[in-house]
């Protein structure tokens, strides 16, 4: 890790890369010993800490670590980081590793706004980004002092779980998405009875947001639509948290006109009471219970599918059916896809509450062309690369 004041928050991440057993070398500046001390980071790694290349010269560390590593990553990755990584300089033990890494590399960038937003670091960045590092997008919140803004380094838990997507995927790691502006939304929406209650669904917003962050695992620029999920925002994605189907749709529309994908992973509301109460319903005295008038919200996956702002946007749809009298749920489904006008449908077997709330999942994958891919029960990321390698191919 480099000198920042966010190093503290890398000793979470060290923690949770050792605890899933993975063998840890902590390699940091001089500049961030004097934020964390090497005694922590020997503690939790279990090895001994150094930062120049003059220390155990014969295992060549400045050599042998970047080459015996699976993965690279650093975290926080200051301006100066990037800068000398981009340009190949290597005067200490971590600018050495970089150069002689044939691994995948993250960085996570964190710093003040105004350093981000400099011409010097952006171009740093791109250099970076054009020759296959990751560098994850940096989150919005409190800097240090009472600075508020974009440079925050994302939530270290967030920021493990891209290091085992990395991980995973191993040699086939890529950035195949780099370059390209992706839409994700996720969770269910909320349409509002009177100020207390309302009508929603049992959507978790999981697999929304493993798409988010598979997708920027591999390089896109990801922004997730986020409809009352509680959940860490994924790393290096930029979150527009929405409430009802109505402000879904306006969110997902409007940037639709920039996606070159959008995968639409929520579950909105298909029905909105036609007038929302100002004060609580109350029970009667008599035990009736109030009629609520129901009326349709706009079909979101439709508009965007048959309505493309943008030609060549890869429209994915999810169908969570159970199937009925009318048909089974791939018969559904398959319906489902030629009524709404999209490239690829997910279809869910939601039988008994299946998929929702749960890590695992597993579903076919339609597409207009009449082609169908089975996923097996996995993961909520194992489905999200399935998704994105489908979605790149038509790309």
């Amino acid at each position: 890790m480099a000198g920042g004041i966010a190093a503290y928050k890398a000793c979470e991440l060290l923690r949770r890369l050792t605890e899933s057993g993975h063998d840890v070398t902590v390699v940091p500046t001089a500049s961030a010993l004097e934020f964390v001390g090497a005694p922590t980071w020997a503690a939790l790694s279990g090895k001994p800490v150094h930062t120049d290349v003059w220390s155990d010269v014969h295992q060549v560390p400045h050599v042998r670590i970047g080459q015996t590593a699976d993965l690279v990553v650093v975290a926080p990755a200051t301006a100066d980081l990037l800068a000398k990584a981009a340009h190949g300089l290597a005067d200490d033990l971590l600018t050495n590793t970089l150069l002689t890494a044939r691994c995948p590399v993250v960085l996570a960038p964190a710093m003040h706004t105004e350093m981000w937003e400099h011409a010097a670091t952006r171009a740093n960045v791109a250099t970076l980004r054009s020759r296959g590092v990751l560098v994850v997008e940096p989150a919005e919140g409190r800097l240090t002092g009472a600075d508020t803004g974009k440079g925050r380094l994302p939530d270290p838990a967030e920021l493990f779980e891209v290091c085992v997507d990395v991980l995973a995927r191993g040699a086939a790691a890529s950035l195949d998405l780099a370059g390209r502006h992706v839409v994700v939304s996720a969770g269910g929406t909320r349409e509002p009875l009177d100020p207390v209650r309302y009508l929603g669904n049992r959507s978790s917003g999981r697999q929304g947001h493993a798409l988010a962050r598979a997708a920027a695992a591999r390089g896109a620029e990801v922004t997730l639509v986020a409809a009352n999920v509680e959940l860490a925002d994924p790393a290096g994605v930029t979150v527009v948290r929405v409430e009802t189907t109505a402000e879904l749709h306006d969110a997902v529309v409007a940037l639709a006109a920039t996606a070159d994908a959008v995968v639409m992973a929520a579950a909105p509301a298909d029905f909105r009471p036609s007038a929302v109460s100002g004060d609580k319903i109350k029970k009667s005295a008599d035990g009736s219970a109030p009629a609520i008038e129901l009326v349709q919200n706009a079909d979101i996956l439709l508009e965007i599918s048959t309505q493309r702002a943008r030609p060549g946007t890869v429209v994915v749809g999810f169908a969570a059916e159970t199937g009925d009298a009318t048909g089974s749920v791939l018969e559904l489904a398959r319906a489902k896809l030629a009524r709404k006008g999209c490239d690829l449908l997910v279809v869910n077997d939601v039988s008994g509450g299946a998929v929702f709330g749960s890590s695992d999942n597993e579903a076919v994958v339609l597409a207009a062309d009449g082609s169908a891919r089975e996923v097996p029960h996995g993961t909520k990321t194992a489905l999200a690369h399935v998704i994105w390698d489908e979605v790149a191919r038509r790309l």
